[in-house]
């Protein structure tokens, strides 16, 4: 190096360069924050390309959706994550849900079980039993009885201040804390379809242990493996559940059935 290039490297830096050193700091220090955030409040299995982002299930983005501004904040609390509305923050997997009023596996508080009325019939030889937490989780929205926003674990850096919503719940209902107050099919799109209810009666059955397995009964298909249908009709633990037949990540079909209604049935039963 001569005189005159160190002479050079002595000169202060221009405000050009200045700034760009600025943007450049700002850059990182803004995907770091980004990284980290993610980190806190992603589930493991869930990707940020996951289907789910932008769904009906993503409730960070019903606003955009919607196009109005009544929805987030209002209706319920954005968390900023849709994760966190069904799954456990990593730095919470290991804790037991349940000890804290939640759903084993879920950051969800759970429903009274025995609210439910179940299915049942003088031809079903199934033993029935009360929701299993997969199909709980489910419920814990859809029968209306618990607001949308009800999680365990809220995102790390949220501030209870903001949480302000009216924490609405998902039915059919003409109140204040009902969706249904404004989802009646004039002011807004009909909830009512969406809604189960606590009777489920007149559902297909959840929980309940799969026939077709070791051809114990004849009205059902041998699936092709123990968790389910080479399809993708699943089945958890050897029983149907609400996502043996709705896949809420995946499904591009109405009512995110697993596979074409027309199809559906035929995938377990016989006739």
């Amino acid at each position: 190096m001569n005189v005159k290039q160190a002479k050079k490297l002595d000169k202060p830096l221009s405000r050009k360069h200045t700034f760009f050193l600025a943007a450049a700091l700002a850059l990182i220090i803004g995907i770091s924050q980004a990284i980290a955030a993610v980190g806190i409040v992603a589930d493991p299995v869930i990707g940020l390309n996951d289907p789910i982002m932008g769904s009906k299930h993503d409730f960070t983005g019903l606003n955009e959706r919607a196009g109005v501004n009544a929805m987030e904040g209002v209706a319920f609390t954005d968390y900023g994550n849709p994760c966190v509305y069904c799954h456990l923050p990593p730095e919470e997997a290991d804790t037991n849900s349940e000890l804290l009023g939640g759903i084993e596996g879920w950051n969800r508080f759970a429903p009274a079980e025995e609210q439910y009325t179940p299915y049942t019939s003088a031809s079903l030889d199934a033993q029935l039993r009360t929701p299993a937490s997969i199909s709980l989780l489910c419920l814990s929205c859809h029968d209306g009885t618990m607001a949308l926003d009800m999680v365990i674990f809220k995102p790390g850096g949220f501030k209870s201040e903001d949480d302000a919503a009216l924490h609405m719940r998902m039915n059919s209902a003409n109140a204040l804390t009902s969706c249904g107050k404004c989802h009646d099919g004039f002011t807004a799109h009909d909830i009512s379809p969406k809604v189960l209810g606590t009777d489920l009666s007149d559902e297909h059955p959840i929980s309940i242990q799969y026939g077709g397995f070791n051809w114990r009964d004849r009205d059902f298909k041998l699936p092709q493996q123990a968790s389910g249908f080479s399809n993708g009709v699943r089945l958890y633990d050897g029983n149907v559940e609400c996502a043996s037949c709705h896949d809420v990540h995946n499904s591009t079909n109405e009512l995110l059935l697993t596979v074409r209604r027309e199809i559906l049935c035929n995938t377990c039963h016989t006739k």
